[in-house]
């Protein structure tokens, strides 16, 4: 269990938080690039607390700034695109991707404030059909090329699911909880009538093991099931990628789960899903990522419908409360992930504290080239099997 207080420095987000200004030193996905067309080149952002607009200007370059204009606080998202900017459209302030204003109507060229009106701004760049941005102080880290952005030989798809209501740490946690799989979603998609799908989740659990990892490439825990009964099995194990992901087997496909922390009581979910060939040969790719927004993950009357893992677990995140009271939780043998993830996040929260930079922030350009995680792939095995194409 934590105190009231320890919870409140591990989950609030804002500016000036402690956990706030630790997520700040990462890069956090905003948006997909489908989303950024010539017929929508805005987008409303709202990210660790701060209500931000997206846009992309007539050159096609991107920006991230503070919804409201300096001038007098009109929101930005409904200015007018132009070819070197964003023009609010109160007063025709403009602005540059950067948040310089460079164009005020009606005022003269000496006015004394000329150069010093700017939006805080973000950089952001655009990896495999993702807009990642950066919230926090200089300099900017490198943005992780993770291996499953990067592959060629096989399909990408980027899934966009409902903004949850409930804190990033909830969904955060559950990722390192490897036994909630059983029950959660092996169980009750057996109940279901589901067992194909369920099957391979629903097998005794024989031990667990947990390990933090600090290396150069990555930061976060590796966790490992081994399986017991008929088809016993030592998972090579794949890890929660900290701050915010988790690298995950699922079935044929090979999942990046990426968390964007909303404010406190949301949080965003971006599942980028990567499916192998056969041949292992690379294959042409889209120009564009292709991206399905997931449909709602509650039925007609409102209540969870529990059909797929996202409805299973928005259902254990969000009935946690919008932000869970861990003074009342009983942790046991099994949450040894969740201790050492806490554990983590302290650590790195107290290093920020110190002035001193985090694990998992990444500046040398030749690890970041591709960054490769083996996982187990047992799963992929076993969905072929399933399919008969084994």
């Amino acid at each position: 269990m934590l105190s009231a207080e320890m919870n409140e420095r591990l989950t609030r987000v804002g500016p000036g938080t402690p956990a706030g200004d630790l997520l700040r030193r990462y890069w956090h996905p905003v948006a997909a690039v489908a989303e950024m067309t010539e017929q929508t080149p805005k987008k409303r952002v709202r990210a660790l607390g701060e209500d931000l607009v997206l846009f992309r200007d007539g050159q096609g370059r991107l920006g991230l700034v503070e919804e409201q204009c300096r001038h007098r606080s009109a929101s930005l998202y409904y200015g007018f695109i132009e070819d070197d900017g964003l023009r609010c459209a109160y007063h025709g302030w403009k602005y540059d991707c950067t948040g310089k204003c460079i164009d005020r109507p009606f005022e003269p060229d000496t006015a004394p404030i000329k150069d010093s009106v700017r939006l805080t701004s973000y950089p952001v760049q655009a990896l495999a059909g993702v807009i990642f941005a950066y919230l926090g102080p200089d300099p900017v880290p490198l943005l992780p090329r993770w291996d499953v952005l990067l592959r060629e030989d096989g399909e990408r798809k980027l899934f966009i699911l409902p903004e949850l209501e409930c804190n990033w740490l909830q969904v955060m946690e559950n990722s390192c909880d490897p036994a909630h799989t059983y029950y959660l979603h092996g169980h009750t998609l057996a109940l279901k009538g589901q067992a194909a799908r369920g099957s391979y989740y629903y097998r005794p659990i024989k031990e667990m093991k947990f390990q933090t990892v600090k290396e150069e490439a990555w930061c976060g825990i590796l966790k490992q099931r081994i399986y017991g009964g008929d088809d016993a099995e030592e998972e090579l194990g794949h890890p929660v990628l900290f701050p915010c992901m988790l690298l995950s087997p699922q079935r044929e496909h090979l999942v990046l789960h990426m968390r964007l922390p909303v404010d406190d009581t949301h949080t965003q979910i971006f599942r980028m899903q990567f499916t192998a060939n056969d041949h292992g040969k690379p294959q042409p790719q889209p120009e564009t990522v292709p991206v399905e927004r997931v449909a709602s993950l509650k039925g007609e009357d409102g209540e969870y419908h529990m059909e797929s893992f996202a409805s299973h677990d928005a259902m254990a995140w969000e009935t946690q409360g919008a932000i869970t009271d861990r003074s009342r939780e009983n942790l046991g043998v099994s949450d040894q992930g969740i201790a050492l993830y806490r554990r983590l996040l302290r650590e790195q929260i107290d290093l920020v504290e110190a002035g001193k930079e985090p694990h998992g922030i990444i500046r040398n350009e030749a690890i970041n080239q591709r960054i490769v995680i083996e996982v187990s792939s047992s799963q992929r095995r076993v969905a072929k099997e399933m399919a008969g194409t084994s």
